[in-house]
């Protein structure tokens, strides 16, 4: 999609009604007045969703209800007066737990830790809360034996629930809670999550995300709560109540409004790509939720990692962790947001002439707390430096400890007491919630679909029940669950949850539940088929769909699979569909006589029985309904009202009752077969052809080989892979995890290479495009020997390169970007009506590189930086 045409869908979610309204004009000769945002309008004492929100002309001043004190900058100011510099970029640097000690916590003064998805205490995925809370000590005790005596503080992504944690109850994904529409239970789920980081000992959650996810594509869809603005900006205030608490003074678990700014608008929902927003769709779309949060007292903001860029309007912002214009300017300027800024997870290396370890640009742009993983030793290193040799100012520094400080302060820890002498320290009943997060399931459930009222199911039932997400905790709790990813896990990892099987077999008695997963059990004599399918897990950039199409069964074929086997058989199908985001199922829907979209609902699968079976209990049935469009065509996205030719098949608010009936009728069935970029065949490519984007991007899968199997090993669902010769574990090259490091030991032969195990595929399209292999590579070791990459047309068909100086002559250890042309492949005598392996790099000799984000990008043959077939002979 063109940025134009994505503008112009920005524009129309104004237009539609979304946003109405306005603001009182000025007379021609007066200056405008800048736009204040307070407290929102209440309803059953939670934040109302507004029917109408008034368009704003200019960012608004947003008055906070946690109040400054003039005594507290007064101290603050004493406090950062008697610091020396090294002290003031310790209490800058955010490192991760896994590397720093609490012992360097003292030695460097850091001012904050955090752990990231999948990092537990002692490397421990069952971590008791006992040894979370003893490791907050531990760093909490350190930072008091420092000179400066200023405690440290952890952050942590609570995301929904303390998912990190052994145990803990996970709530809903966002977008579950969105269809709930209820500002009151977010409160309350906040308020619980709250509970829980406190049981562990942390102080911080980077919660809540405030999105406006506009293109489903986008792998990040779940966390947003609506496709609608006025419903994010009544939750951003009530999901900042909850973690930080209801006094106007002092605060609870800090919370993170983030990311700023426009995460979800990017192209094609591309994650951390560019939004090509004008400043009126920033402010009135994407802003949104910040003007909620912020007024309920938000303490720190994440900033994005996307670009901001609409050359139309003259925006050239480029990665926001570089943008003064929209950190300092906007967020601290036109908002008076006072708290701190804090980068997302090496944020930082992403911005122009930056590395992991060095931007000073990032700091002058009005970042107070870096987020630096790994590198944070040599990035205090480097601030140090950067300020003595004047890159950046004294009183940069001492703003950013200023905003750090008042924090602390504010939220009690720069005067309380060490993690475990705080309220709920420890309490392992405190990770439990498990009435609220069945609560937040039943609201969260919309019934799309339910003819000839099949449902509710009679108690008396005997079912069928099928499905991969039948039994799995990992489907039902998706990403950022215990794993960054939320793969990897089993049933066993949630000792105090329950699946939509245990709950039909807890409503219905066990004798009346047969499971079959892959549905090999003939429905004759059954009342019913349940068939839970749907996504797996993922998290940002993974889940992209990119290129793909929204088509359900083709992301995930062996669903439609199940149905065919159970549907058609006299025995009425409810389907219960789990996933992070609305999908094309219109096949699946043509096969169930009732669906329901459950999302992503957390550790309660008990709460998606309680609507499917008629209950004892007085529960009012089905309530919710969607906030976001579902569409009725493959490769209909964006898709949000008011675009032109918005034709949803279900549109926002829509939501069948218990009871209710509606013949929806049979759905058409067709789809593209080479998915929504036109690619494929003679014609001229226009999207990217992804191959490997943090994970592979099917159908293409990483394989190693050498003498130990030229055939292939494919590499593990943890990223590894290792011959005599060759071997390969993930590694960061651009973000955390989106690398695979590959070392040639030097002792033979081996090559590492992306591939579609099923065959060729006609990319002609892509040498008429002037189309270049593209990927990211960061070289840890030069290579000793020749040094080739290649593309295949199933050998012994292929082309190859000469990439032996392209590789030795990039700096090591820093990120470069290779761009070699396909037509030196095509010059080479790769037959491309026919490509099955399009990228492989092969050595004899010793080498050491990470490669992300391989792709064949359009017309990138023609930029400067592209190598020329010329320079990649010999």
């Amino acid at each position: 999609m063109s940025r134009r045409s994505l503008s112009a869908a920005l524009a129309a979610v104004l237009a539609a009604g979304l946003l109405s309204g306005g603001v009182a004009s000025a007379s021609p000769d007066s200056k405008p007045r800048q736009p204040v945002i307070g407290e929102p309008r209440t309803e059953h004492g939670c934040a109302r969703i507004e029917k109408t929100l008034p368009t704003l002309s200019d960012w608004p001043r947003v008055d906070s209800r946690v109040e400054s004190r003039p005594s507290d900058e007064r101290r603050i100011k004493k406090i950062v007066e008697s610091m020396t510099l090294a002290e003031k970029v310790g209490q800058m640097t955010q490192p991760e737990i896994a590397a720093i000690t609490p012992d360097e916590v003292r030695e460097y003064g850091i001012g904050s830790v955090l752990n990231g998805g999948g990092s537990w205490p002692n490397r421990d995925k069952h971590a008791p809360v006992d040894a979370w809370l003893s490791l907050a000590d531990a760093y909490w005790d350190a930072s008091k034996a420092s000179r400066t005596k200023v405690p440290v503080i952890w952050g942590i992504d609570a995301v929904h629930g303390n998912n990190n944690v052994y145990g803990a109850t996970v709530f809903p994904h966002n977008i579950g809670l969105g269809a709930a529409h209820d500002p009151c239970l977010i409160r309350d789920v906040h308020e619980a999550t709250a509970e829980q980081i406190r049981a562990t000992g942390q102080d911080w959650a980077f919660a809540p995300t405030l999105a406006v996810p506009l293109d489903d594509r986008w792998g990040r869809t779940y966390e947003g709560y609506s496709e609608d603005p006025r419903i994010t900006r009544a939750y951003g205030y009530e999901a900042t109540i909850g973690l930080q608490g209801r006094s106007r003074r002092d605060v609870g678990v800090l919370a993170t409004a983030k990311h700023f700014i426009g995460d979800g608008g990017t192209i094609g929902g591309k994650d951390q790509g560019v939004n090509p927003a004008t400043v009126a769709e920033m402010i009135n779309v994407h802003g949104q939720g910040y003007y909620g949060a912020l007024a309920a007292g938000a303490q720190t903001v994440m900033v994005s990692f996307n670009s901001w860029d609409n050359g139309e309007a003259g925006i050239a912002e480029g990665k926001l962790h570089g943008s003064k214009l929209a950190v300092n300017d906007i967020l601290k300027g036109k908002m008076g947001f006072d708290g701190l800024v804090v980068s997302d997870w090496n944020g930082i290396g992403q911005v122009a002439g930056c590395t992991n370890a060095s931007c000073p640009q990032a700091v002058n742009a009005g970042i107070d707390v870096v987020m630096v993983p790994n590198d944070w030793k040599a990035f205090i290193a480097n601030t140090i430096a950067q300020v003595e040799g004047g890159q950046i100012a004294m009183s940069r520094i001492d703003d950013a400890v200023t905003r750090i400080l008042r924090v602390k302060l504010r939220s009690g820890v720069l005067d309380g007491e060490k993690p475990s002498e705080r309220r709920h320290a420890g309490d392992a009943d405190a990770l439990e919630a498990r009435k609220l997060a069945r609560e937040a399931v039943r609201k969260s459930q919309v019934l799309l679909k339910n003819n000839n009222r099949t449902l509710p199911l009679d108690r008396r039932s005997k079912v069928l029940v099928v499905g991969k997400s039948a039994d799995s905790m990992q489907n039902q709790t998706g990403g950022w669950t215990l794993t960054w990813q939320g793969t990897g896990n089993t049933n066993a990892d949630f000792p105090n949850g329950q699946t939509v099987l245990g709950g039909l077999k807890e409503a219905l008695g066990e004798a009346n539940v047969v499971f079959s997963e892959t549905g090999d059990v003939d429905p004759a004599g059954f009342d019913a088929v349940v068939a839970v399918i749907g996504e797996t897990p993922y998290a940002e950039g993974v889940g992209d769909i990119g290129k793909r199409t929204l088509e359900a069964a083709k992301l995930y074929p062996n669903d439609l699979a199940v149905l065919d086997k159970v549907s058609g058989k006299g025995t009425p199908v409810v389907t219960v569909y789990v996933s992070g985001r609305p999908l094309y199922v219109n096949k699946e829907l043509n096969r169930s006589d009732a669906f329901v979209a459950a999302w992503l609902p957390g550790t309660e699968g008990g709460g998606v029985v309680d609507l499917l079976v008629r209950g004892r209990h007085t529960y009012p049935g089905y309530t919710g309904t969607l906030s976001y469009s579902w569409p009725k065509a493959a490769c209909q996205t964006p898709l949000n009202p008011g675009v032109e030719g918005y034709d949803p098949l279900f549109k926002p608010g829509y939501g069948l009752r218990t009871w209710s009936f509606r013949n929806i009728g049979r759905l058409d069935e067709t789809s593209p077969e080479f998915g929504c970029s036109g690619g494929g065949g003679g014609g001229v490519a226009t999207e990217d052809l992804e191959l490997f984007n943090r994970v592979d991007v099917a159908p293409y899968k990483s394989f190693i080989g050498s003498p130990d199997n030229w055939s292939g090993t494919e590499l593990g669902p943890d990223g590894e892979a290792a011959h005599t010769n060759i071997t390969v574990v993930p590694a960061d090259v651009n973000v955390q995890g989106d690398g695979l490091r590959t070392t040639w030991t030097g002792t033979g032969a081996g090559q590492f290479y992306l591939q579609d195990p099923a065959g060729g595929s006609d990319l002609r399209g892509y040498v008429n495009a002037r189309a270049a292999l593209v990927f990211d590579v960061v070289v840890h070791q030069a290579p000793a020997a020749r040094t080739v990459v290649s593309t295949h047309c199933t050998y012994p068909c292929f082309a190859e390169v000469n990439a032996t100086n392209v590789f030795t002559g990039l700096p090591a250890g820093v990120k470069s970007t290779v761009k070699i042309p396909v037509a030196c492949f095509e010059q080479g005598g790769l037959d491309l009506e026919n490509v099955n392996t399009p990228f492989l790099v092969y050595t004899e000799g010793a080498f050491q590189a990470s490669f992300a984000n391989v792709r064949w990008v359009p017309e990138a043959a023609t930029d400067p930086d592209a190598k020329t077939c010329a320079e990649l002979t010999g």
